[in-house]
């Protein structure tokens, strides 16, 4: 089992739990209905692909790309637990995909970290019928997203910590919602709606699971090569924040195919 799959077969129930509320309403934007033929890029461990699914029940089809296979294995055990039979997961790179047909497509916290974003962008469009919808949600900007910023500030204190590069892809490279639509015009769509909402991805009752889930996501790389007494002064300082949830601003944007390109 690879480290990306063990973190999440830890962290998925409650992350689905407390992200529910996100994936309800990018299936209510796209106006799911029985029937319907649904992509869903960088499903991960199957959201929204497995709600999708049963949205569209046994008449429609939904299909989940995704690009890390350990990951994947998720969701196939969580489609089969729900039995579901009009899923289908495929390992691939979406800058590569071949696909056609989908009436609705959908990518949460995915599009950002795409090596090819832009290509990405462009192979959704081909793979929707013409005026199928694209549903995205992308994470705004760093301080709004206290997740991602609060371990970083509390680390500040104690030792130099990188500025986020906002120009290449990772959690922030669509924060800016003229670059989103900016792509979103030149893959061949045309930008209808966004909205912004207050999502949470963890909680945790203790110091001991904020310090353990911080690491997971993402400070593990800074704080491991820092001096023994720095990580200790973080975890002392971070653990302080118990219990909270935490998460921040997703902004959700639709995005409808043109008819002509």
């Amino acid at each position: 089992m690879d480290s990306r799959e063990a973190v999440w077969r830890k962290y998925d129930a409650m992350e689905a739990r407390l992200a529910a509320p996100l994936t309800k309403r990018m299936l209510e934007l796209a106006q799911l209905a029985p029937g319907m033929r649904v992509l869903d890029l960088a499903t991960g461990r199957g959201e929204p692909a497995i709600p999708a699914a049963h949205a569209v029940g046994p008449t429609g089809r939904v299909v989940g790309v995704e690009l890390f296979a350990g990951v994947l294995s998720i969701a196939r055990e969580r489609a089969e637990r729900e039995g579901l039979t009009n899923l289908e997961l495929v390992v691939a790179d979406a800058g590569s995909i071949e696909l056609a047909g989908f009436d609705v497509a959908f990518a949460r916290w995915g599009l950002m970290y795409f090596d090819r974003p832009l290509a990405a962008l462009q192979a959704t469009a081909r793979a929707l019928v013409p005026g199928g919808v694209l549903v995205a949600a992308v994470w705004a900007e760093p301080e709004r997203v206290p997740y991602f910023s609060l371990p970083r500030q509390v680390l500040a204190k104690f030792a130099a910590v990188p500025p986020v590069d906002l120009e290449k892809p990772g959690t922030f490279f669509y924060a800016d919602p003229a670059r989103l639509s900016g792509d979103l015009e030149r893959a061949g769509f045309h930008v209808e709606h966004t909205e912004e909402l207050q999502v949470d991805v963890m909680e945790a009752q203790t110091g001991a699971e904020l310090i353990a889930w911080t690491r997971a996501f993402g400070m593990a790389q800074l704080l491991d090569g820092l001096p023994a007494a720095t990580r200790t002064a973080w975890e002392e300082e971070l653990a302080q924040a118990a219990p909270c949830r935490l998460g921040g601003v997703t902004r959700v944007v639709v995005a409808r195919r043109l008819t002509s390109r």
